[in-house]
This record gives structure tokens, C-alpha cells and sequence, in this order.
């Protein structure tokens, strides 16, 4: 049958992934209408369509080629957004997983900028590089995107370049359009580097050392 992805709870000290379900509907529904203005390029979906969003990401789920979680503030207990893995690929053997992508994300206007962010992709690329043992973890985003660009870069991917026409616009007005998406990549060699950057990002939002 192959890997099939399938993503445990994962828990820091600002942030808990927790396997997205509909439990998480009335949290999601609230923190995506608080301000919607650094949405203009991502999937992110209003208040009434949740139900939607979340029965999509589990149809999705459904097929192991994505494990969605909520993302839950431990200051709040409440759900605040989304991220899932995404789009695993096996190379070298059917059930051993060489690359996945970490895609779908998403957070509360309010939740922006407190570390969430940057300690859910330490705990999803911990997983991925220290448990599956991938060899690299990417991320994509509109090219346009120039906030999703600084937020990935700021957790130490790297930019590989522009794949033009390669998916589906997000954007208002655009629907049937594609878009060209900048994919970045952390690699096995690059993720002690990039471990400790997100580590001490996440330990300044606590006032502690990284060490």
C-alpha cells in the first residue's frame, strides 16, 4: 500500500498540533473572521464555510496523501488555524517517506506574530526529519505572496525558484486561474541549522535562552 501519511499530536510550549476535526469547527470559524487582510493569496476558508473546509482536508486525509491539523494556542486552548503535511513522495521504496511538503497554513490575525507560526514548523519538520527520516521537507507559496514568502524564509528554507502556472489561485477574482508558486526547502543536512534558528525564535516569545 505504501506510506500513507498520517500526522500524530504535536505539542511545543506556545502551540499544540492536533489532528484537524470538526471538533475544532467553532475555533476555526471564529479565528478566520478576526481580520482578513494577509489572506488576499491563501486558502482560507469564511466563518460559514468551515464545515466544508474541514469535511475537504478530511477527504483529502482520507487518501494518505495529507495529515491536516488545527493548530492550538496553549495560552487559549482554542484553535486558531491550520497546517497540515502534504504531497509525500517515496523514492527510493514504497513504504520508506524520502520528501513531504508542510502546506495549508494558516492562523487568527491574533496568532500571527507570537511564535505559533514558528513553533509549529519546528515541530512538523522535527517530526518529519527525526521520526520519517525524509530527506527534505518544502513549502510552496503564491509568488505574489510577499509576507508567505518572508515567513518561510524566516524559518531557514531556502528558495529554489519559481514554478510558473504550477497550481490553482487563491486569489479574490481569480478562480479558474493558476498561479505561479515559489517553492522553497529545508533539507537533511540544512535541518540542525534550521532547528536551531526556529528554536530561538520560539524561545524569544517565551523570554528564554535557546540553549
Amino acid at each position: 500500500m505504501g506510506f500513507q501519511l498520517e500526522g500524530p499530536v504535536l505539542e511545543g510550549a506556545l502551540v499544540r498540533l492536533e489532528p484537524l476535526g470538526h471538533r475544532h469547527a467553532a475555533d476555526l470559524a471564529e479565528a478566520a473572521e478576526e481580520h482578513r487582510d494577509s489572506y488576499a493569496f491563501t486558502w482560507v476558508p469564511r466563518a460559514d464555510e468551515v464545515t466544508d473546509y474541514v469535511d475537504a482536508q478530511l477527504a483529502r486525509a482520507a487518501t494518505g496523501r495529507l495529515a491536516p491539523y488545527a493548530q492550538i494556542s496553549l495560552v487559549s486552548g482554542r484553535a486558531v488555524g491550520a497546517t497540515s503535511y502534504w504531497e509525500p513522495r517515496c523514492w527510493r521504496s514504497d513504504d520508506r517517506l524520502d520528501a513531504v511538503e508542510v502546506g495549508f497554513t494558516w492562523l487568527a490575525a491574533s496568532a500571527q506574530g507570537t511564535g505559533l507560526n514558528a513553533e509549529s514548523k519546528l515541530l512538523l519538520f522535527r517530526h518529519a526529519f527525526e521520526e520519517w527520516g525524509v530527506a527534505r521537507v518544502d513549502l510552496k507559496t503564491d509568488a505574489r505572496n510577499a509576507r508567505s514568502r518572508a515567513a518561510i524564509a524566516a524559518t531557514g528554507a531556502r528558495l529554489e525558484g519559481v514554478l510558473r502556472n504550477w497550481s490553482r489561485s487563491w486569489a479574490p477574482g481569480e478562480d479558474g486561474m493558476l498561479r505561479d508558486s515559489a517553492v522553497f526547502s529545508v533539507t537533511a543536512a540544512e535541518w540542525p541549522g534550521c532547528r536551531d534558528r526556529l528554536s530561538a525564535r520560539v524561545a524569544g516569545h517565551l523570554g528564554t535562552d535557546a540553549g
